[in-house]
């Protein structure tokens, strides 16, 4: 097992590279690395996104050990060199999106509890996020805080979202759910022409993924199954109840994208308002992949995560609270809706309900 790597994308620090299997026995390729500082701030975890690989975060993994914290990667099931639950490699399948919670568990028990410093944080994309976002909601996500950019509360990528609901309902039913959705094939979406492209407004990220995807195969997958798709708008649902933010007590900040033609900005929002313990910020101009995405965008990202991980469980003396809030973004964590304490690091008001 090795990692693939391209000339623009090489591997940051000294890996380890594993294998974990969850309890369903599904395969999971991960890795983790060490800072070089004695005392690591914790753990970051980072929840890919759907149709992406470990070699795709190798930038975030190197800015996360310049900041002192160790790093887990891994690739879900179902994509990157994780197993697969259908005979072509390139199908973005799942049989039901509560499987994911399997991956994570594994990832807990295997690498995080064994191997990992205290205390853990999760850095979550689209899918990721969703799937954090409702382990958070059921009280059962491993970390201490969460950060997620552009979760996959709901689609704006699909115009007739009922329709579309209801078709990959049928042809699941219908016995088709191992195929692809109608109009998909095998073609990842991060080897498609930059022009026109939904994920980042930078050229030079956009060509470095693509190469990445290139060149690992089948592990950039293609189009989702009609089981993938079902199981996903399904699971989005949820996020649509009033009350299900509200009991998300985990600190949790979401960065969201000013320009996403992928997930819907303005329902994340709508989410976000009613969390108790989260805040949304919306970065102008940034498409869906937040972390792929010009260096002025990527800076307000690096700005309102370092003003809120790692937190802690105590209070803030005000000269380090100050010294916290800063960037544009993160001026924003204090705007209102968050908690101001849980914005300024301290997560005793979310942890004591």
């Amino acid at each position: 097992m090795e990692f693939i790597t391209t000339p623009d994308n090489p591997v940051p620090g000294e890996p380890t590279l594993l294998s974990v299997t969850a309890r369903d026995g599904v395969a999971l390729r991960a890795a983790y690395w060490m800072p070089e500082t004695e005392e690591p701030q914790g753990t970051v975890c980072i929840l890919q996104g759907r149709a992406e690989f470990i070699e795709k975060y190798f930038e975030v993994v190197g800015e996360l050990l310049d900041r002192g914290f160790a790093v887990v990667a891994f690739d879900w099931r179902g994509q990157g060199l994780s197993g697969r639950q259908v005979s072509n490699p390139r199908k973005g399948h799942v049989r039901r999106f509560s499987d994911y919670r399997h991956d994570l568990e594994a990832i807990h028990d295997q690498i995080l509890v064994p191997h990992m410093p205290a205390p853990y944080f999760g850095l979550a994309h689209s899918m990721g996020g969703a799937i954090a976002l409702n382990a958070a909601y059921e009280g059962w996500l491993p970390f201490r805080r969460l950060v997620t950019t552009t979760p996959m509360i709901a689609l704006c990528i699909i115009r007739r979202t009922r329709s579309a609901a209801l078709l990959a309902r049928v042809l699941r039913l219908l016995g088709m759910g191992s195929m692809f959705v109608p109009g998909g094939g095998e073609t990842s979406i991060s080897t498609l022409p930059f022009k026109g492209n939904r994920l980042t407004s930078d050229p030079v990220r956009y060509g470095r993924n693509a190469d990445a995807a290139h060149a690992i195969g089948a592990g950039a997958i293609g189009a989702p199954t009609v089981a993938w798709l079902d199981s996903a708008f399904r699971f989005m649902k949820r996020f649509a109840d009033p009350r299900y933010a509200i009991r998300i007590r985990l600190p949790t900040l979401i960065i969201a994208a000013g320009a996403d033609p992928v997930c819907a900005t303005p329902a994340t929002e709508r989410f976000a308002s009613r969390l108790k313990a989260g805040r949304v910020i919306v970065i102008p101009g940034a498409r869906h992949e937040v972390l792929m995405e010009r260096d002025p965008v990527r800076e307000q990202f690096w700005a309102a995560f370092d003003a809120f991980i790692p937190g802690t469980p105590d209070p803030v003396p005000p000269a380090q609270r100050d010294r916290a809030e800063k960037g544009s973004a993160a001026e924003q964590l204090d705007g209102g809706g968050m908690d101001p304490a849980v914005a300024r690091r301290d997560d005793a008001p979310a942890l004591g309900g």
